[in-house]
């Protein structure tokens, strides 16, 4: 890992949390996610199962965290189960923890092999009634990739038929929509290192770069200030590509005249930032794409102010979608015709403005939570308007991530230059 070691106390708290959600007499069993295959010998870069690491703080590969609460032997209570290494792992792999590192890790004293699971398993459910798995049961889930949790739901229900058996994600998913400061924390590091990494950039884009190049002065800083790098595929889109939602080519020359939208974050310690900032390729927005791009910024002010404690995701994006009406009659884009011949499934503003405005943000870049739970203090948000003009090739997005707090919010990206005459004036030193 790249990053500082996080005081295991988090870990220790996430698992209290969770043992007092969970029914007496029970069991619950994570595994960390696979290392998925390229092509021939390959592999991707590894990522860790994001309830283990909210759990454990254990960023390795094949590891299982087994939490039973009521067992008789206090010691087998918490187990960690780790990857043993050898000689000829260390020479080709490198390090692997050691069971004092997993204890210092995760605050868990009995560390395993993971070669003992089964038997320290089996010798658990002798006084156990219920078991809890984890599985991804996230509202934008759609993988057909089986992952080493649902592999183990199966050969556990095979196995071990006649025991109830309970869903860990809605339990993991309503603590972890709420963040401890010490999780703040680290968001708000992930988003520093994003404002470096914007600064570079507005001192390197001009007519002629590539879109390319760009991305790659984001990877540098970020990787240089300790993150793995960039927290999601980055969307580095000038001209007519700012219009498309996803683009990920960033393989097209910057023009003069043309600006740019890119969403970006950096990673910190498997937590997220996600920003997107709007430029002028030539440092001097037009006319035009100044109007567009104060309408957004206007919309995103309106939308922070309503991620307070009390509102809905349902009721806050039907709110700024009103917001956002008046601004494309301002500009010009729809009339109020257009407005009153509307329909619930499609009203106007969705002709330049088609996605959500805030999303959870946390371990996960689109965070576990629920659409239709209250927002509350500690909860982390993406606040991202946009207005989307093909035809003018003027794509505009503007997003921060804001904290909710027991008064109003936090935003953790305020030190990154937003105002368009600040990004100009940067852009031209």
């Amino acid at each position: 890992m790249k990053y500082d070691r996080i005081n295991n106390d988090l870990f220790t708290r996430n698992r209290k949390k969770l043992v007092a959600r969970m029914k007496p007499r029970s069991v619950a069993i994570v595994h960390s996610n696979d290392i998925m295959p390229t092509n021939a010998d390959g592999y991707m870069g590894f990522m860790q199962n994001s309830n283990l690491f909210y759990l454990t703080g254990v960023d390795q590969e094949e590891s299982i965290v087994l939490i039973a609460p009521d067992f008789p032997d206090e010691e087998l209570r918490e187990v960690l189960f780790l990857r043993e290494t050898n000689e000829e792992i260390s020479i080709w792999e490198g390090h692997k923890l050691t069971k004092g590192e997993g204890l210092e890790t995760s605050g868990i004293s009995n560390v395993k092999w993971n070669t003992e699971f089964e038997k320290v398993f089996y010798t658990i459910l002798a006084e156990c009634d219920n078991i809890y798995l984890e599985s991804n049961e996230h509202i934008r889930s759609a993988s057909l990739v089986e992952t080493k949790n649902t592999r183990f739901i199966r050969a556990c229900q095979a196995q071990y038929p006649l025991y109830n058996y309970e869903r860990l994600f809605p339990i993991l998913q309503d603590l972890r929509c709420v963040k401890s400061q010490v999780e703040i924390d680290l968001l708000q590091q992930a988003c520093a290192i994003t404002e470096k990494g914007f600064r570079r950039i507005l001192k390197f884009v001009k007519p002629g770069v590539m879109e390319y190049e760009v991305e790659a002065e984001y990877l540098h800083e970020f990787v240089r200030n300790r993150s793995k790098g960039f927290a999601y595929e980055p969307i580095i889109g000038g001209g007519g590509n700012s219009c498309v939602l996803h683009y990920l080519n960033n393989n097209e020359e910057l023009k003069d005249g043309d600006i740019l939208l890119m969403d970006v974050g950096a990673e910190y310690a498997n937590y997220n930032a996600d920003m997107t900032r709007t430029i002028p390729v030539n440092g001097k927005f037009s006319d035009r794409q100044r109007q567009v791009y104060n309408a957004v910024l206007r919309v995103k002010n309106a939308a922070t102010d309503l991620l307070n404690p009390g509102n809905r995701i349902p009721e806050y994006h039907a709110e700024i979608g009103k917001i956002m009406e008046k601004e494309l009659v301002d500009l010009g884009l729809i009339t109020m015709d257009d407005i009153k011949n509307e329909t619930p499934e499609r009203p106007a503003y969705k002709k330049y403005f088609m996605h959500g405005t805030s999303h959870h943000l946390g371990i996960d870049v689109h965070d576990v939570a629920s659409i239709y739970k209250v927002f509350e203090p500690g909860m982390v948000f993406t606040v991202e308007p946009g207005i989307y003009i093909p035809e003018e090739n003027i794509g505009v997005r503007i997003e921060d991530d804001i904290v909710i707090t027991e008064d109003g919010h936090i935003n953790l990206m305020k030190n990154i230059p937003i105002e368009a005459e600040e990004i100009e004036e940067i852009m031209h030193q």
